[in-house]
């Protein structure tokens, strides 16, 4: 069990020390290797995930193409959203880029801890909150008409996802085909 992940729960919300060994006791480390899948769409997301090291990406398919949706990199939670809160079979695959190292609770587990401990209730308030941010930025940041501005947003708010992820699926994050990425690399390049 990580003490990153520990840290970083405390400075979401002080945790208590029965919740803290709670929660050393009960989590699963996980280590993927690159392209070794989290989740296959059909499957149930029985686990949210922290992630410790590495880089995973979440797609989904439509019409025999893969559609990058998110890409989850050190420090953020990685769940299929609809899947895990439901329980339901994903939509979504998510699968490693980079050798990956996680920790996870199984679904019931956290549904324990939100019943034993009123503090991971305020903890699972802020993360959420944070996530429908993310979400909402997301969404703001696609509707953005054209591909360049896009691309630009993406270089200065994640800049090392440039270098981490093969640019095809960057493309396909930014909605649009990898020749047009390459023309508009090339021409902030030349610039």
């Amino acid at each position: 069990m990580s003490d990153l992940l520990i840290n970083r729960l405390n400075a979401v919300h002080p945790l208590s020390d029965e919740l803290t060994v709670h929660l050393r006791d009960n989590l699963v480390t996980r280590e993927l290797l690159k392209k070794d899948y989290l989740l296959k769409r059909g499957q149930v997301c029985e686990y949210i995930y922290f992630v410790e090291r590495g880089l995973l990406r979440c797609f989904y398919e439509k019409n025999d193409e893969q559609i990058t949706s998110w890409f989850m990199k050190e420090e953020d939670v990685i769940i299929a959203v609809n899947s895990f809160f439901n329980q339901s079979p994903s939509e979504e695959n998510i699968v490693a880029l980079e050798h990956t190292l996680l920790h996870g609770i199984h679904f019931e587990q956290l549904q324990e801890i939100y019943s034993r401990f009123i503090e991971f209730n305020i903890v699972g308030r802020i993360l959420t909150t944070r996530y429908y941010i993310l979400s909402e930025e997301r969404l703001y940041f696609m509707r953005r008409e054209r591909a360049r501005d896009r691309y630009l947003y993406l270089l200065g708010t994640q800049p090392d996802l440039l270098q981490r992820v093969p640019l095809k699926y960057i493309a396909s994050y930014l909605g649009i085909n990898l020749e047009t990425l390459s023309r508009i690399r090339s021409d902030i390049k030349n610039s």
